[in-house]
């Protein structure tokens, strides 16, 4: 009976995979339910309404509440993550902090949502729902890319330069990320539009506050996108294998679709739909920067000759 509820290596594999799809997924759908005006179509939490677990047949209650039906698939994915861990046979602690990193991660979204909907969709706890899920997939990232890999193979050895330039990208994504979510909670997109809800904005600088922010956010972006490159091209200069060029290259591509799209939205005065595909973008294109460091793996140690000097010394 007991074999029954083992998880193969491989097995285990797909649900770390398909826990980081849904843990993606839900940010999409979240941005929607914001950009569509249906914030609060589910006007209390955990309840839709006073009386009801339910949504009337509007078009708002029902984008809201389908978003809270899929947090009920995505934290099924992520017990199923967290729980199966336990499971796996052979038996990895490692995969098992990360996987229950992600069910305690749902539940604190879950609770940070509901005090969303609470406080009527405050720009500091939209922010904070955002970023908590950026936080999430690094935990889920990190999980899927161990899943699949056995427990003595050691992250890829790297150029040092090349690898630490992929962790400097962390904390820059990061920063860009964050002045991104300002940006919207600035913006005219507030949640509430489609309901007849007055929503608070983020105003700390007055009426100029969208321009501030979008001009910090614009220089974030711009030095994260040029530094991207810099370091796809030095990749290559020091002869990073295809595995590790891979993410870098996907990663100048979606930053570049996004200032394309960041540039476009601004000069069409924000319309909901591109500013939904930017919010989109925003989370796969962090998904990949987690993907580019980890592929980029450890520094060559100091005492270690870097990787295509050693190939020049063995030819």
């Amino acid at each position: 009976m007991r074999e029954r509820f083992t998880a193969t290596p491989e097995r285990y594999a797909l649900v770390a995979r398909f826990a980081l799809a849904m843990l993606t997924l839900i940010v999409l759908t979240g941005a929607a339910v914001r950009l569509t005006g249906s914030g609060l179509g589910c006007p209390t939490w955990p309840k839709c309404t006073q009386d009801s677990l339910h949504t009337e047949l509007t078009t708002h209650g029902v984008i809201e509440y389908g978003n809270r039906l899929l947090t009920f698939v995505v934290g099924f994915a992520a017990i199923a993550a967290g729980g199966l861990a336990f499971r796996r046979r052979p038996f990895r602690k490692d995969l098992a902090v990360l996987g229950m990193l992600l069910p305690l991660g749902v539940v604190a979204q879950a609770v940070l949502g509901g005090f969303t909907v609470l406080y009527d969709l405050a720009p500091g706890f939209v922010m904070s729902h955002y970023i908590l899920s950026m936080l999430i997939l690094v935990a889920a990232v990190a999980l899927d890319w161990r899943a699949h890999r056995p427990p003595d193979a050691r992250p890829p050895v790297s150029d040092r330069l090349v690898a630490w330039g992929a962790r400097g990208l962390l904390p820059l994504g990061a920063l860009t990320i964050f002045a991104g979510t300002a940006a919207t909670a600035a913006g005219p997109h507030a949640g509430g539009a489609g309901t007849g809800d007055v929503i608070n904005r983020l105003d700390f600088k007055g009426i100029q506050t969208l321009d501030f922010v979008i001009a910090q956010h614009g220089r974030l972006a711009t030095v994260l996108g040029i530094a991207a490159v810099a370091l796809w091209l030095l990749a290559r200069r020091r002869g990073a294998s295809a595995a590790q060029q891979s993410p870098l290259t996907w990663l100048c591509v979606l930053l570049g679709a996004q200032g394309v799209i960041g540039g476009a939205q601004y000069a069409l005065e924000l319309p909901a739909e591109l500013v939904w595909v930017h919010v989109t973008l925003a989370a796969t294109t962090w998904v990949v920067l987690l993907w580019a460091v980890v592929a980029l793996g450890r520094p060559v140690p100091r005492t270690s000759p870097a990787p295509e000097r050693r190939a020049s010394a063995a030819a």
